[in-house]
């Protein structure tokens, strides 16, 4: 496993870099929630075929812009684009990784997992409403903890964000206020606190920063050591960020019955389910100009369906089912195209 974030977002560069003149090389861009897991993909694909991975972790809003200009061989996202916006821009999009978003806190003293929050709690922090450790309403789900009397320092993503996107949506559903004040989308007018560039950028924030509270996907969290909190869930449990429970929150999902793909796992019911869970995207044009380059597209992530599992479960994330996975390459089949021929060829 690598020993620090930057670490794997390093080897990701480092693939594409390495091997320009000596082999294909994909190009990617997007979301920063499953780079960890791209770049452990990466490193072992060039290991068995010496074609190389460039992804750039800039941000869901940036590999939906990326795509659509047709600057990369494909878009990263982590937030979902219904079938109506799929099909404006020529697009489609499918699943490969399934994770979970972490509220982090820097306080010292305390352990991972030893404060509760709720849903509605987790709003009037990022409203600005609840302002210190030991606000009285906090106090209601940490009796006899003692909280400290530290200000909370707000931070949240400053770029387009489709770990953003999750977590406003989450909180959306929970607190009516921040649905009306605020709303869900992948970049919000925040009501207070701090920007960081990307879940590393949180990250780091949150841990130079003594009382802060941020969101990040759990490899994040895990790699930087951060203090995260139990979340209540829709069953009123109180659940630890683990790949189970966001494969618990998975676990009703049909994806058979989900029109281009578009699902969200956020609030699921389940005793064990971790409420803000999400798959991350990958967005490809269904007519191909380069069909090389989108046929090498696909062939990387048919690998990582095949042989990406283990390393997905090392980082923390949830891997597709294998049915999903079925339907997936069905519709690379169908839909990604070039001059009316599949690019997809079934091994």
């Amino acid at each position: 496993m690598f020993k620090t974030l930057a670490a794997a977002l390093g080897v990701a560069l480092t693939v594409g870099a390495s091997t320009v003149a000596q082999a294909a090389t994909i190009t990617g861009a997007g979301a920063t929630f499953p780079a960890p897991v791209y770049a452990k993909w990466a490193e072992s694909y060039k290991a068995s075929t010496g074609t190389a991975l460039n992804y750039q972790a800039i941000g869901s809003g940036g590999g939906i812009k990326q795509i659509n200009a047709k600057t990369v061989d494909f878009g990263a996202s982590d937030k979902p684009l219904k079938p109506e916006d799929q099909e404006k821009n020529g697009l489609t999009q499918f699943p490969t990784v399934m994770g979970g978003v972490v509220p982090v806190m820097n306080l010292e003293g305390f352990k991972p997992g030893q404060i509760k929050l709720t849903g509605t709690q987790l709003a009037d922090i990022y409203r600005g409403v609840i302002k210190r450790w030991d606000d009285p309403l906090l106090q209601l789900t940490n009796k006899g903890l003692a909280m400290p009397h530290l200000p909370i320092t707000v931070v949240h993503r400053s770029d387009g964000s489709g770990t953003t996107f999750l977590f406003t949506s989450y909180l959306a559903m929970k607190a009516p206020h921040w649905a009306s004040d605020v709303g869900a989308s992948d970049s919000v007018n925040w009501p207070t606190g701090l920007g960081g560039k990307g879940n590393d950028g949180v990250a780091a924030m949150v841990k130079q920063t003594p009382g802060a509270i941020g969101y990040v996907e759990y490899a994040y969290a895990k790699q930087n050591n951060l203090t995260y909190a139990l979340m209540q869930n829709k069953a009123g449990k109180f659940v630890a960020p683990t790949a189970p429970a966001f494969a618990a929150a998975a676990a009703g999902a049909d994806w058979s019955k989900a029109p281009g793909f578009y699902l969200l796992l956020l609030d699921q019911p389940g005793a064990n389910s971790w409420p803000i869970t999400g798959a991350t995207f990958i967005l490809m044009h269904k007519e191909q100009a380069n069909p090389a380059a989108g046929a090498e597209v696909l062939k990387f992530f048919d690998w990582a369906y095949k042989n990406g599992d283990a390393a997905a479960q090392q980082l923390d994330y949830v891997p597709m089912p294998a049915s999903v996975k079925t339907l997936i390459r069905k519709a690379w089949s169908q839909q990604i195209k070039a001059g009316g021929k599949a690019v997809y060829a079934s091994r």
